[in-house]
């Protein structure tokens, strides 16, 4: 089967779970797994602490957190290629745009609960589920 398995992480352990679970697909399907982060700005701070100084950049700290948890996954996975990202905007239209500029064959999502209408998925998920250009697994990663 052509195409890749494309996960959002946000640091969280569900998503953690959800990443996980993409892995062991990708593994079976023989498929690139892209870990993804969204990021909401393109924020770039300069933090001065004595004669330290930082940059803080949104963009650099979301593709580091998708970078650590593809090390986890490679690990895990070592016959899955894993390959990070980062894409600016809401997490569930960074993750369908990287699906249809991947031609992705699966998009991995969990499912995060919410209150009200949308309380069985959560928003992310939700919106992921009814817009993405390919299948969807919503993994039970919270109650």
């Amino acid at each position: 089967m052509a195409g890749n398995v494309v996960v959002g992480v946000d640091g969280s352990d569900t998503a953690y779970k959800a990443a996980s679970r993409a892995a062991t697909l990708a593994e079976g399907l023989g498929s690139e797994l892209v870990v993804l982060s969204a990021h909401m700005t393109g924020n770039t701070e300069v933090v001065r602490i004595g004669n330290d100084t930082w940059i803080l950049d949104d963009a650099e700290q979301a593709l580091k957190l998708a970078e650590r948890v593809a090390v986890k996954l490679r690990e895990e996975h070592p016959s899955v290629t894993v390959r990070s990202a980062a894409g600016r905007g809401k997490p569930q239209d960074v993750l369908i745009e990287e699906a249809e500029r991947a031609d992705a064959q699966l998009l991995v999502v969990g499912n995060v609960g919410m209150k009200g209408l949308r309380r069985v998925l959560g928003s992310v998920a939700w919106s992921v589920v009814h817009n993405a250009p390919c299948d969807v697994l919503v993994v039970k990663t919270a109650s």
